[in-house]
């Protein structure tokens, strides 16, 4: 599999069929900073299902939301609070390793294209070298597209 990098918004998929907008969110229920911004712009029912969550967000689950026809988006809680703790950035790749088995198994079903910004590498602090190769394990035969603005 070959990711393919676009420079687009990512909450405005190419292509046709099914398509799944993978982000990653925080345990703690914080919903305001980010590539949610630009998801909260366009569709107000995944905020909806975050914030109904809150209390229950486990590290490694994903809640997949239809958004419009065609299109999902998957919460996929991957990142432990909001800030660094003594140095370690608050991304959890263990938690986004088994997020994106589950996403592998969604998009399988729905015969769905992948979509996502730099998942894990603004406010969670990861580094896209190790994000990457998860995704490339996790998504062997899945079609994805990383998004990058234009600059």
């Amino acid at each position: 599999m070959q990711i393919q990098y676009i420079t687009g918004d990512a909450t405005d998929p190419i292509g046709s069929g099914n398509k799944i907008i993978a982000h990653v969110c925080n345990d703690i229920g914080a919903w305001g900073a980010g590539f949610v911004l630009a998801i909260s712009r366009r569709w107000p029912q995944p905020k909806a299902e975050y914030l109904k969550s809150r209390g229950s967000l486990t590290l490694g689950a994903v809640s997949l939301i239809q958004v419009e026809p065609g299109i999902w988006v998957a919460n996929m809680i991957a990142q432990s609070g909001l800030r660094a703790q003594r140095g370690v950035p608050p991304i959890r790749y263990d938690a986004l390793k088994q997020c994106l088995g589950i996403l592998a198994v969604e998009a399988q079903k729905l015969q769905a294209t992948i979509h996502m910004p730099r998942i894990g590498c603004g406010l969670a602090g990861g580094k896209w070298e190790s994000v990457e190769p998860l995704i490339q394990e996790a998504l062997p035969t899945a079609e994805v597209f990383v998004y990058d603005l234009p600059h």
